[in-house]
């Protein structure tokens, strides 16, 4: 497994103690460090963290618009990495809040829609599911009222709007309570609207 033995960064309470769980997934090139910076922006003293490193800092090489062959078997291996990760956190995943950044944000869609259910939320900044256009992701199951928050920046030089709106479309088929934000020209990055509307959701969540 390609992301098997990776370290995982936890901040906050303990998830015994905690009143959510947030599992957050960093971008390509980015660390369980970096994305963790969105925890304390967020700020919220009764949530869990949780952020697994991805081997040599990406989930999977190519653009996640790549057909699913290209991105083999990385794609399958930080699938995996993921779930291992929320069975081994051993709560209810209606407590679970699964988000990332950009290539994070891509692993956390593509897992929900291959997993879906009631989770505590989905925190999903500029990301959507995997796969070249023409995609259609998997409408098997639903989210039963996760509250899910998409924000995203157009342009994005690495995640087209186009396909953060088909996620919110498929999200919100299937049963999630999505809101989504577009914000005109802004860098690819979280703004202080998002973390706001994040911190919105956990205070939501348990």
């Amino acid at each position: 497994m390609i992301h098997e033995g990776q370290g995982v960064l936890r901040r906050g309470p303990s998830v015994e103690d905690a009143r959510a769980v947030c599992v957050l997934l960093h971008g390509r090139g980015r660390s369980p460090d970096d994305v963790l910076s969105l925890a304390e922006r967020i700020g919220d003293p009764e949530v869990a963290w949780v952020a697994p490193a991805a081997a040599d800092n990406s989930w999977w090489p190519g653009s996640f618009l790549a057909p699913f062959a290209e991105n083999e078997p990385w794609l399958s291996s930080a699938l995996g990495a993921v779930d291992t990760l929320l069975h081994s956190l051993a709560v209810d995943r209606s407590r679970i809040v699964l988000g990332g950044f950009s290539q994070g944000a891509c692993l956390a869609s593509e897992y929900a829609l291959r997993n879906p259910g009631r989770y505590g939320g989905l925190l999903l900044y500029t990301g959507g599911f995997c796969g070249p256009r023409g995609t259609v992701p998997p409408r098997i199951g639903s989210f039963e009222e996760t509250p899910v928050y998409m924000g995203t920046s157009d342009p994005d030089g690495w995640v087209p709007l186009w396909r953060v709106q088909e996620t919110s479309s498929v999200l919100s088929a299937l049963g999630a309570v999505v809101e989504l934000d577009v914000f005109e020209g802004m860098d690819h990055l979280v703004n202080d609207a998002e973390i706001e509307a994040g911190r919105a959701l956990l205070s939501g969540c348990g």
